[in-house]
């Protein structure tokens, strides 16, 4: 590379302060124009602040202002020093105007939220707030600018308009085998909520949970061609306590197949198969997957319908673990620290561990290809042209909507709720049924096909039929107890109807 090229890579990459990384955006934070229509007075405040921009930016303190003019006062001398500039021409320029401090400039939109979350990352991996403000490191991160840019496109054009402030929208997409964060989306603005959807915030999983007990049957000897009744309402026994099942809108589905039952996703059939492959082993291979200890699991019936409460990105790391045959990796966006002298601070590794069996993953990959192939996930595959697995989630009235879905590429995992975990998100967008096969399968469809546009299509692996190919009957397989203590079917829209009169 020569010189030039250096200083350019440099310029481009090196930290000038609020929030901004390379003089582009700088000069738009600084001074609300193109760094191409600079003045040289304006050029020389960018050069005077990139030495520590904590020290030198004006609004910080008065003793700051008088600072980055003396300094931008020498700056101007060496110009003239080293013949860049006239006596006279340096004589005529006068002391530009600089822009008060708004985090608009660095914050505003969807990449706030990225931002905070890679400083987040870094202060927990020992860089002190005075070290990243004034130490001119470089910080190099994981993301793809292709894969980003689809995710705010998909968001903008394929989410729900006209939504209220209540409601939420989040992304994140992974490389399977490596834990490379490669895209997210935490929310809309970051200057109107600092929460970020994507690692902070956290609402039911719904059926989303559902692979989990997939994959502890298949480890249990249970194969996909075990049969399976999928009528509603069914009751279970929970620790003595009656625990009623209904299907969504309370579909009746007759005896099926596990295969069938993952791609209409049955919960009278998922709540079953937890038991019987044993409620500890379920939560099991959530925790292995890739569901953090920080997120509370418990072996109860109900935790093959997603009743707990993970963040958008622990979702996004276990159906990783899937796509990538069974190897979890933790998810990082750190790739590397340089300091000012360009040497390697920090160097982000791969860390990674095989959680499960190939063949058993194999086996939930081609499951979860039949949900977007014949069930719930269709909406997520139309016109990607390449092998799609994944899942819908739905929590009891529609209280929250997910679709984590993989190609053998990217694992990504979409998920729409509200501030208030008991509003319905019925209604917004037009959608007055909102679930996960709607808006969050539609926006995942659209960040796929711009992410992986040119991708050559690779293909999943052949089902591996742990357990056997042949049928074979689960029909008594759990005691259930009288339907009739399920009580009357109720949509939400009942509920809320009944509700409304007692008030």
């Amino acid at each position: 590379m020569s010189k030039d090229d250096i200083l350019e890579s440099y310029l481009n990459t090196i930290y000038f302060g609020r929030g901004s990384y390379g003089i582009q955006t700088a000069s738009e934070v600084y001074f609300g124009k193109s760094v191409s229509k600079l003045s040289v007075s304006q050029a020389a405040i960018l050069a005077s602040i990139l030495r520590s921009p904590g020290y030198y930016d004006p609004s910080y303190s008065k003793d700051n202002a008088t600072r980055l003019k003396a300094r931008w006062q020498y700056v101007i001398d060496g110009m003239v020093s080293q013949e860049w500039l006239t006596k006279d021409e340096a004589a005529k320029l006068s002391y530009p105007i600089i822009r008060d401090r708004v985090t608009s400039g660095a914050l505003a939109g969807p990449k706030g939220y990225v931002m905070s979350w890679v400083v987040h990352e870094l202060t927990k991996l020992g860089f002190s707030e005075a070290q990243l403000q004034t130490g001119g490191y470089v910080i190099k991160t994981t993301l793809e600018k292709k894969n980003q840019e689809a995710a705010v496109k998909a968001m903008d054009t394929r989410g729900p308009k006209k939504a209220p402030d209540s409601f939420h929208a989040a992304l994140v997409s992974i490389r399977p085998g490596t834990g490379e964060v490669v895209a997210m989306y935490g929310g809309k603005d970051y200057l109107v909520t600092q929460l970020n959807g994507a690692t902070q915030s956290i609402t039911q999983a719904g059926s989303s949970f559902k692979p989990f007990a997939l994959v502890a049957a298949l480890e249990q000897g249970i194969p996909l061609t075990s049969i399976w009744s999928g009528k509603s309402p069914q009751v279970f026994d929970d620790v003595g306590k009656p625990y009623p099942v209904f299907n969504y809108s309370n579909e009746q589905e007759g005896d099926i197949n596990l295969l069938a039952a993952t791609a209409h996703s049955i919960n009278t059939i998922f709540v079953p198969l937890g038991i019987k492959a044993g409620l500890e082993n379920v939560v099991d291979v959530a925790r292995r997957a890739g569901i953090p200890n920080t997120v509370a699991l418990m072996p109860t019936p109900s935790i093959s319908l997603g009743v707990a409460s993970p963040h958008v990105i622990d979702m996004a790391s276990a159906y990783a673990t899937f796509a990538a045959n069974g190897t979890y990796a933790t998810p990082y966006i750190i790739k590397e620290v340089l300091g000012s002298n360009k040497g390697v601070l920090y160097e982000g590794k791969i860390q990674a561990q095989q959680a499960f069996q190939p063949d058993v993953m194999a086996d939930v990959t081609y499951a979860l290809q039949q949900v977007t192939k014949y069930g719930t996930g269709g909406a997520a595959a139309s016109g990607v042209n390449r092998p799609v697995a994944g899942k819908t989630g739905t929590t009891t009235d529609n209280a929250s909507a997910w679709f984590n879905g993989y190609t053998p590429e990217f694992a990504t995992t979409v998920a729409m709720f509200r501030d208030d975990a008991t509003q319905s998100l019925n209604g917004i967008g037009g959608n007055y049924t909102f679930t996960g096969g709607t808006f969050p399968a539609q926006v995942w469809n659209s960040y796929t096909k711009l992410a992986q546009k040119g991708m050559p299509a690779t293909s999943f692996p052949e089902p591996a039929n742990v357990g056997g190919s042949e049928p074979v009957s689960y029909l008594d397989a759990v005691p259930t107890l009288d339907p009739a203590l399920a009580g009357k079917y109720e949509s939400g829209a009942t509920k809320k109807k009944k509700l409304a009169a007692k008030q």
